[in-house]
């Protein structure tokens, strides 16, 4: 019996075991499926990002949008370096007009802003030194007139024997004063800028010393201004200076003479400069040294204070692959490219290398002899965006 019952107990104990094993093995079989479906999600994922990068469009599209398309390969690359700088006055044709002698305000004719031609009435002035100056002169003058007289009266009078040649001589001494205090008070008006004939001794006329804007003026009528009183600042803006901070490193790549090209920040302009001025001091704190382009301004519309970029170019070199600038956009924190397929448009990741404004070197991520959108790719990113926020990404 006791045999019985342990032989019993054994079998039991080895079909609970049995059972046991099936449950695991139908609990791993169990998780096939779901393995599968984690899979497939992920799979489902990555295609759905890689949809996301796409803009489907046809050939008839693309013309439609005037899109270009080009291909990626070799180019000659000729390198630039920019230069941050501020368009400022050529100093060397900027004038601080002063009147040179004191006086009182009568009239002002011209305003800031106003362009003026050189000789142009700027301002009048009644002036107490001037009044004297030109009194002194037409007391000079009329000394000369009764000297001259006596001395034609004793040359005469000499040549006919009737008088002595001591009072030829002395007529001539005292005409030749005459001439020398003349003279002496008609450079002194001149220095001062001033005429010596008007209708009023005090009345002094100051007129623009060559053309120019008017920047600056600093006086009102019945203002006492000092004789160097800065009451005008006159500039001609037919050319200016465009300064820069140059890297010691960078020194070499500009020279006295050489060409530049200017490109404004505010606005799309741009214009060759020359090269005027290389400061011969490298600054002890900034490790920079000062330059100065000299920039032709015909239409004014360079204007100081204008911030610029100032593009010198380094060296030529020739690259693998590189492609239009137009082409490479930006989307969020990558620089990518627009490559052509049968369905349309794939925004690819770029690493971009050196520039020259028309053509960028692709330094990574694309081979020679892709298909991309060149002109006109502004376009294809501006579909994409409208496409992600319709997805809701």
């Amino acid at each position: 019996m006791i045999a019985a019952l342990l032989f019993i107990g054994i079998m039991l104990a080895g079909a609970i075991l049995m059972m046991d094993k099936g449950k695991s093995v139908k609990k791993d079989d169990g998780d096939g499926p779901q393995a599968t479906n984690v899979a497939s999600a992920e799979k489902n994922k990555q295609g759905a990002q890689h949809e996301a990068n796409r803009v489907t469009m046809d050939e008839a599209q693309v013309k439609a949008s005037a899109i270009d398309i080009a291909t990626a390969g070799p180019a000659h690359i000729a390198s630039l370096v920019q230069f941050p700088g501020e368009v400022l006055l050529n100093d060397d044709r900027t004038v601080h007009v002063v009147p040179r002698v004191p006086g009182i305000v009568e009239a002002v004719l011209v305003s800031t802003g106003q362009t003026v031609k050189k000789g142009q009435l700027l301002a009048i002035f009644s002036s107490q030194t001037i009044s004297e100056q030109r009194s002194h002169l037409q007391t000079a003058q009329k000394r000369l007139g009764f000297a001259s007289t006596v001395y034609e009266r004793e040359k005469k009078l000499w040549e006919q024997k009737i008088t002595a040649e001591q009072d030829y001589l002395q007529a001539l001494q005292v005409k030749r004063e005459a001439e020398i205090e003349v003279e002496n008070a008609q450079q002194k008006l001149s220095a001062l800028g001033v005429g010596s004939g008007s209708s009023a001794l005090n009345r002094f006329e100051l007129r623009a010393p060559y053309d120019g804007l008017v920047v600056e003026r600093n006086l009102s009528i019945g203002e006492a201004v000092k004789e160097d009183a800065a009451i005008f600042t006159i500039a001609d803006m037919s050319t200016v200076w465009a300064e820069v901070q140059l890297p010691a490193k960078d020194l070499p790549l500009m020279h006295v003479g050489g060409k530049v090209t200017i490109r404004a920040t505010a606005f799309d302009a741009q214009a060759t400069g020359t090269v005027a001025f290389i400061g011969a001091l490298v600054g002890e704190q900034t490790r920079m040294a000062k330059a100065r382009i000299l920039l032709a301004n015909p239409k004014g519309g360079w204007r100081p204070g204008l911030f610029v970029n100032v593009e010198v170019r380094a060296e030529d070199v020739n690259v693998p692959v590189a492609i239009e600038s137009e082409a490479l956009q930006t989307l969020g924190t990558q620089q990518v490219i627009f490559i052509r397929d049968d369905k349309g448009f794939v925004a690819h990741p770029v690493t971009p290398g050196r520039s020259d404004g028309q053509h960028i070197e692709i330094s990574q991520g694309l081979p020679a002899g892709t298909r991309y959108a060149a002109r006109g790719s502004y376009i294809i990113k501006s579909e994409l965006s409208k496409l992600a926020t319709e997805d809701g990404y």
